[in-house]
């Protein structure tokens, strides 16, 4: 469930279910990922062809978005395998 500070955020910077820029700030960044963090279900390893296909969707520079995501603690990574590690849990 999100907030109506986060659905603000999510309304300037995604357009027809993409997203059409990155946030400056990093606090609204942090929605953002939150976001896109929710395509990925907790307990489930991902090869990196699978994340960037999921990602592709969403942002033509699906790489950064995946470096965003990992550095800021929502997907982990090792041997080419990633996992979601943050971000809030459906209720």
């Amino acid at each position: 469930m999100t907030t109506p500070e986060d659905d603000a955020v999510l309304r300037n910077f995604v357009r027809d279910g993409r997203i059409v820029t990155f946030p400056a700030k990093r606090a609204r960044r942090l929605v953002l990922l939150n976001h896109v963090a929710q395509l990925f279900d907790i307990g489930v390893r991902y090869q990196e062809g699978e994340v960037n296909l999921k990602l592709r969707h969403l942002h033509e520079d699906y790489a950064a978005l995946r470096r965003y995501l990992v550095d800021e603690g929502f997907l982990s990574r090792d041997h080419g395998e990633y996992w979601r590690s943050g971000g809030t849990a459906a209720s």
